[in-house]
């Protein structure tokens, strides 16, 4: 069984994100996860995948006009830290999105509405519904405005633990760490996923996460911790 959001919870909510649908069946859309539909009909896995981009573009000429002396590869792990999952789940949570999901019951009362990957999909689903529905510069004044605290603050942003462990490992070890995913546990609609990454002779250090990129990262931390190379 699915409950849908009524036409008051709607209004609420573009209220609260400060933009109102013409067509509310994009944003009927960016709000449905694919529990809650039969196969072959619409939800917001393939919104998902054009918001993604429309956010990386919008960050990344953002980054560009604020730092106009910035080198690439500064550049480069800033806009991985704004575009990244968990830059989209603050969002999310600021705007109280996992209230508005509609999801299949089981989904729900697995927590599906507090989940990460959901609430981080969701968000840029939400991205691309506002895009399509109003242009490239409604989806620009949107993300500037939900992103601003963490546009700010990008400057204190360290690397994430995949480039900070590759970028480790071709510097000390002259290898490039290798990831192997060794187990998925969990139903299909919550899964968990364990990695092991190994970097030359160094004994191999595993993570476990909702992603195989969730997992890879928490393997990468793991092993930088070790060393001794992240506090």
């Amino acid at each position: 069984m699915t409950e849908r959001t009524s036409k008051n919870q709607r209004d609420m909510f573009q209220g609260r994100i400060g933009y109102r649908f013409k067509d509310i069946h994009l944003l009927e859309e960016a709000l449905t996860h694919s529990s809650a539909t039969p196969s072959g009909h619409p939800h917001n896995e393939r919104l998902e995948f054009l918001g993604d981009r429309v956010l990386g573009l919008v960050i990344a000429d953002e980054l560009l006009r604020r730092q106009p002396e910035a080198e690439e590869g500064s550049l480069a792990r800033a806009l991985n830290a704004l575009v990244r999952k968990e830059a989209c789940v603050v969002v999310a949570q600021q705007m109280d999105l996992g209230a508005m999901l509609v999801m299949d019951t089981a989904e729900d009362r697995a927590g599906g509405r507090k989940k990460k990957s959901l609430l981080g999909d969701a968000c840029e689903a939400l991205i691309a519904g506002i895009y399509l529905d109003g242009g490239f510069e409604a989806a620009r004044t949107f993300i500037l405005d939900k992103w601003s605290s963490q546009i700010e603050s990008v400057g204190d942003v360290r690397p994430d633990a995949k480039t900070a462990l590759q970028e480790w490992a071709h510097a000390a070890l002259t290898v490039t760490p290798d990831y192997e995913t060794t187990a998925r546990d969990g139903p299909d609609h919550a899964p968990t996923f364990t990695v092991e990454v190994k970097a030359g002779t160094l004994a191999p250090t595993t993570g476990a996460g909702p992603s195989k990129r969730d997992a890879e990262q928490n393997a990468a931390e793991a092993m930088l911790r070790r060393e001794g190379i992240w506090p």
